[in-house]
């Protein structure tokens, strides 16, 4: 009698224990996004503090817990001037609102992977959906580690972004639609 209690709780136990928690490496990560200017040509920028942590069930990351910040102050366009802009309240608020978040679960859909959850940026959050391609996993020196690139749209206009100006012809210098770009490397966190 005591055996058959004894093995459930021992595969109960095992279970809970393969659970890992995963978190960014910065220097082989990059967190990007690019805007239309004028309707004619691309800009790109990107946040240089971030951080970011993945808690996984699974070797195939499905389910896995995400959770990622990015600090408004960090932002670099490679323009100073505009840097100083879009920290400014006609855009993100930084002093107001200093980070941007996500919090949500990596899903797979048959092979297709998908970031889903609350995005929150100038204080709204929306339900947001990302690709995802998992790049694979290789042995560290000290733990596994796993590669991403996460990519998507999301409109500005939305989280209160919407400062603007009209071209002649009728459309926005700055586009509504900020495309975003994330490679991602992650570290296996070693006990």
């Amino acid at each position: 009698m005591k055996t058959k209690l004894i093995i459930p709780a021992l595969i109960f136990c095992s279970a809970g224990f393969a659970q890992t928690t995963w978190t960014v490496d910065k220097t082989h990560s990059d967190i990007g996004f690019t805007i239309t200017h004028m309707m004619i040509s691309e800009v790109d920028g990107r946040f240089n503090e971030f951080d970011a942590k993945v808690i996984s069930n699974s070797d195939d990351f499905t389910g896995s817990k995400v959770e990622f910040t990015a600090q408004v102050s960090s932002i670099n366009t490679n323009n100073e001037r505009r840097d100083g802009h879009l920290k400014g309240d006609d855009f993100f608020g930084a002093e107001a609102y200093p980070e941007i978040r996500f919090k949500g679960e990596i899903k797979k859909e048959g092979e297709s992977y998908y970031l889903e959850g609350d995005f929150t940026m100038k204080g709204v959050t929306k339900r947001e959906r990302f690709d995802v391609k998992y790049n694979g996993q290789v042995p560290g020196g000290r733990g596994r580690k796993a590669g991403f690139k996460v990519t998507g749209t999301i409109d500005r206009f939305e989280y209160g972004l919407t400062w603007n100006r009209t071209i002649e012809s009728g459309g926005l210098v700055v586009s509504r639609e900020v495309g975003i770009t994330c490679n991602v490397q992650l570290n296996e966190e070693v006990r």
